[in-house]
């Protein structure tokens, strides 16, 4: 059970994404709810969240929710975004257009950065982000099907993102996201980047 929420950051619309985000926003009014801006305005629109709560931005945009503390940034994502809605009584599932799909760089007051890749396949432009924001921490995607697998994820590492930790993340939630920790470990082989496959519940501090 999660205590009390100051901020809600949506990568893209799908379900095991958006599911939670009305509870969350209900639950907690004053929390901000942070995303592209095509999947807020759907979002607003079904009434999951109140118009005040969200907030639209784009790919390159900086917002500052408790000013100078934290910058997010908007970055690209390779993926899809839509929001499908199921009507309970009738089991009929209606699909709304959820925006572009994004990643974001969250850099605390101490300069140290954390880039959520959200959903993604491989893109070039990861070398990009990783040589002009240059994050510590990499929340990276490794299940495949629907997102990199390990051997993408192990290449986007060594090749082009070189940061110092992460965190293995969009795995072994559905039955066709296969990749593993240990898999993705295996094709990085020897590097300086440190993972961490934490679980459900862990706490890591850096």
């Amino acid at each position: 059970m999660l205590g009390n929420v100051d901020l809600i950051l949506i990568t893209h619309g799908h379900g095991d994404h958006v599911g939670d985000v009305k509870e969350l926003a209900a639950r907690n009014s004053s929390a901000k709810v942070y995303g592209p801006a095509g999947l807020i305005a759907t979002l607003t629109d079904l009434g999951w969240i109140k118009p005040e709560q969200g907030v639209r931005f784009g790919k390159g945009g900086k917002v500052q929710p408790f000013g100078q503390q934290i910058t997010i940034t908007q970055v690209h994502a390779e993926h899809s975004s839509e929001v499908t809605v199921t009507d309970p009584e009738t089991k009929k599932s209606t699909t709304y257009p959820g925006g572009e799909p994004a990643g974001f760089i969250i850099e605390m007051e101490n300069g140290f950065k954390i880039y959520h890749m959200g959903d993604t396949g491989l893109f070039g432009d990861m070398k990009l982000i990783a040589d002009y924001y240059k994050p510590d921490l990499i929340l990276m995607p490794i299940g495949g099907h629907f997102v990199m697998d390990p051997q993408d994820a192990a290449y986007a590492t060594k090749e082009w993102l070189k940061p110092k930790f992460v965190i293995p993340m969009h795995y072994g939630t559905f039955p066709v996201l296969k990749g593993t920790p240990q898999e993705y470990m295996a094709a990085l082989g020897q590097t300086s980047t440190k993972v961490f496959p934490i679980n459900p519940g862990d706490k890591i501090e850096f």
